[in-house]
Order: structure tokens, then C-alpha cells, then sequence
């Protein structure tokens, strides 16, 4: 840290597979925590002392800031599996156009009923997938007027479109 040496920090993804962020330099110690702070960012800013004001610096800095995040390593293969299922349609509007097409939970994936399944899942190009999600679209669990799998085994799951349903009429 007081030599400000760069490093390189290894973010664990699964066992045995890291990232890696480079140049990164340790900012702040705190030995009582057992902790430290780095700063993944150039040599000249990984300091803690305070950003100088507008007027004295002609340039504006270009700043990010690393963010722990919870990624549904799953989701690839939903998408894909669900976007064929479809055969590369919107369910509503029957769109083609694959660079727009969603695979959009008919439960969600944090519910504990939202499996990451084809039967749980519906594409749509983002329009609907985002009024799907914010509740102005509903999707009636008989799907009368929606584009369905050809396959039966791949249809949507009736008891799931139900619970979907009942959120979208008390968002309502």
C-alpha cells in the first residue's frame, strides 16, 4: 500500500474459475477488521484523500465504481431454450427478430415456484417483456390469443400462468 504497487485481484466466479481486474492498488488498511480497501482504478487517483474541486482541474475524470452483483449463471440457457421453444417469435405480437427477443419467467426467478424451465417461460420481444414485468399486460392462463410452443411438452404450465395472472389482477 505505501509503495502503491499495482496488483492483480482475483475475483472468485465458480470453484476453480476467477477474473481477473489489473491494475488494482490497495487504498486503506484496517488491521482491526481484518480488512482492506482497493482501488481498481490508475496509480494517480488510488489515493483516499479528497477529489479536487471542478475549478481546479481543467479535465473531468472519468470514475466507476465496482459493484457486487448476483448473476443467474442459468439464464443463457432459459433464454435459448425458451426462444426456440417459440421458434423465434414473440408470443404477443409474433415479432422476429432474435437480437429483441426475451425469455421473460412467467413466475420470477427469485419466487420459489419461478424454475428456470421452459414451461415457466414465455419469449417476448422487450416491449411486452417489460410491460409483462411492470404489470400493464396480463397473460390469461387459457393463452388463447398467444403464439405457443408446438410441442406440448414445452407449453406453459396452466397452475403457473394462474399465479401470474392473480398478480397482474391485483396490480391492476
Amino acid at each position: 500500500m505505501w509503495h502503491q504497487v499495482p496488483l492483480i485481484y482475483f475475483h472468485g466466479i465458480v470453484p476453480g474459475l476467477y477474473a481477473a481486474e489489473w491494475p488494482v492498488y490497495i487504498v486503506g488498511d484496517d488491521p482491526g477488521r481484518l480488512t482492506f480497501t482497493v482501488s481498481v482504478d490508475e496509480r494517480r487517483f488510488a489515493h483516499l484523500g479528497a477529489v479536487a474541486p471542478d475549478n481546479e482541474s481543467p479535465e473531468i475524470r472519468r470514475r466507476y465504481v465496482t459493484r457486487l452483483f448476483r448473476q443467474r449463471l442459468h439464464q443463457t440457457e432459459f433464454r435459448e431454450r425458451v426462444v426456440r421453444a417459440y421458434q423465434h417469435h414473440c408470443a404477443v405480437c409474433r415479432l422476429r427478430r432474435d437480437e429483441l427477443l426475451e425469455a421473460a419467467h412467467i413466475v420470477p426467478d427469485a419466487d420459489p415456484l419461478g424454475v428456470p424451465s421452459v414451461r415457466n417461460g414465455v419469449a417476448l420481444c422487450r416491449l411486452h417483456h417489460a410491460a409483462s414485468d411492470r404489470c400493464p399486460i396480463g397473460i390469461s392462463p387459457d393463452g388463447t390469443t398467444l403464439l405457443v410452443p408446438r410441442s406440448v411438452v414445452q407449453r406453459n404450465d396452466r397452475h403457473l400462468l394462474e399465479v401470474r395472472y392473480e398478480q397482474f389482477l391485483r396490480a391492476g
